[in-house]
This record gives structure tokens, C-alpha cells and sequence, in this order.
């Protein structure tokens, strides 16, 4: 009896401690390994929202500086040539949107302005695209430059009128924060046709 329930027991023996490793690995491992997996995500989307707003701030800064060179050297004078006629450099008020459009609806250039900032602000958390980063960057940084001017310049607060400058020939004068907005706007543009998300994945229509 004792040799049959031993020989019987006998297939049983291996499999009582691979129970536990079984259902350890029924358990933990999954967790294990969506741990492995989002651990890289975390780092790698701050490094994303790290490039948006690096991006943003370089924009932001350059315009202002330029804004800044602007008035106090060529506000009040005569247009400078840069390359003839074609392009010159001529410091003017714009109280309406980008190349001069709109100006009878400054409040509402501002708060649409305002609304994008917040967008992408939210749009940042979801981020895990370089190149969304950088065109969203971009879009930041253009309404933060002519925002600041909307708020900081006469003829008062959400009134204000942006300093444009940079005039070509036959077309409206515009800012290197109308620039950053365009770019962007193009980025985003190419990066939805090749369906490409925000958040690093893509999709086929």
C-alpha cells in the first residue's frame, strides 16, 4: 500500500513546489513587467514636455529680444533694407491678429491666445512625441510672445497692440512669434497626415 501510494504520489512531487512559482507567475510577473514597461515611459515623456517647453522658451525669448531691439532702435525711423525692396525691417503697432488681420477684435485674438496656451499646457501631459513636442513648442512660444504684448502695451491690458517688424514685399508685416506660430501650425499639419499622435502613436485612415 505504501509502495502504491508512493508510486502514485510520485508524478504529484515535482508539481507541489511549481504551484506556487505558477501562480507567482500568474500574479506577479504581469506586474513585473508592466513595470519594466512604464518605467521608461515616465522618463521619457518629462524629456518630451522637457523639448516642448525648451522649444517654447527659446521662441518666447526671441521674440521678446527682438521686440525689444525693435522699439528702441527702429520704432520712430526709417524702414532698414535688408535685402532691397524685397525685405526690409519696419517697426510697426498691429492691434489684430497675425499679418495684421482682425483689428477690431483684439480682446478676442487675446483670449483665443489665451486658450491655446492652456490647450497645449493640457496637451503636455499626454505627450510622448519629439517632433508634437517641438511643434507644440513652437505654438506656445508664438502666443506667449504676442500674448505678452497683448497684455504688457498700450493702449491697455488684453488691448495691446504687437510690435511686427519683419516686412516683405507685397505681403503683411509679421513677428518672429508669427513665425513660431506658422511653423507650428505647418508641423502639426504634416505630422496629422502621416498620422502620427501627440502621444507617440500612429494611425492609418
Amino acid at each position: 500500500m505504501a509502495e502504491a501510494e508512493r508510486i502514485i504520489g510520485t508524478p504529484d512531487t515535482p508539481d507541489t513546489p511549481d504551484t506556487p512559482d505558477a501562480a507567482g507567475d500568474g500574479q506577479e510577473r504581469p506586474d513585473a513587467e508592466r513595470e519594466q514597461e512604464q518605467a521608461p515611459e515616465r522618463p521619457r515623456g518629462k524629456r518630451r514636455v522637457a523639448v516642448l517647453f525648451a522649444v517654447a522658451v527659446s521662441a518666447y525669448l526671441l521674440d521678446l529680444v527682438s521686440k525689444m531691439i525693435v522699439v528702441a532702435k527702429l520704432e520712430h525711423h526709417e524702414p532698414i533694407e535688408i535685402i532691397g525692396d524685397w525685405l526690409r525691417f519696419a517697426a510697426i503697432r498691429n492691434a489684430g491678429a497675425a499679418f495684421g488681420f482682425g483689428e477690431a477684435f483684439t480682446i478676442i485674438f487675446t483670449v483665443i491666445a489665451a486658450a491655446v496656451i492652456v490647450v497645449i499646457a493640457r496637451l503636455a501631459r499626454k505627450l510622448r512625441s519629439v517632433p508634437w513636442a517641438i511643434a507644440l513648442g513652437l505654438l506656445l512660444g508664438g502666443a506667449l510672445g504676442n500674448l505678452t504684448d497683448r497684455i504688457f502695451r498700450s493702449p491697455g491690458v488684453f488691448e495691446g497692440a504687437v510690435v511686427d517688424f519683419i516686412a516683405p514685399k507685397h505681403f503683411a508685416v509679421f513677428n518672429l512669434a508669427d513665425s513660431a506660430i506658422v511653423c507650428g501650425g505647418i508641423l502639426i499639419v504634416i505630422l496629422s497626415f502621416r498620422g502620427l499622435d501627440p502621444d507617440g502613436t500612429v494611425h492609418k485612415d
